[in-house]
């Protein structure tokens, strides 16, 4: 009988460590009084879940997490709705495998 192992992303990023730049984040969200739909694309396909909607319809980035994976930049960056940069020497994501 063959055995499936189902794993969840969440157990996936786990492994991964970051050490924040506290103060200083890479990413930043353009104020908007409401957001465009490349903004609200992002709430839906960043793979750490760094974006999301805030209590006054707005979206917010909290980047502890970012993978630094680079699809917000595709997405956003160019219209102007985020601005982003590598995080500095030292600080971000330190992968454990890779």
């Amino acid at each position: 009988m063959k055995t499936t192992i189902i794993e969840r992303i969440e157990d996936k990023l786990y492994q991964n460590r970051y050490l924040v730049d506290t103060g200083r984040p890479h990413i930043t969200v353009r104020p908007h009084l409401s957001p465009s739909p490349s903004l609200l694309a992002l709430t839906k396909i960043c793979p750490a879940k760094c974006y999301e909607l805030n209590e006054i319809g707005q979206v917010a980035i909290v980047s502890d997490g970012c993978l630094e994976c680079g699809t917000c930049r595709v997405l956003c960056e160019a219209s102007g709705d985020i601005k982003w940069n590598y995080p500095r020497g030292g600080f971000g994501v330190l992968f454990k495998f890779g």
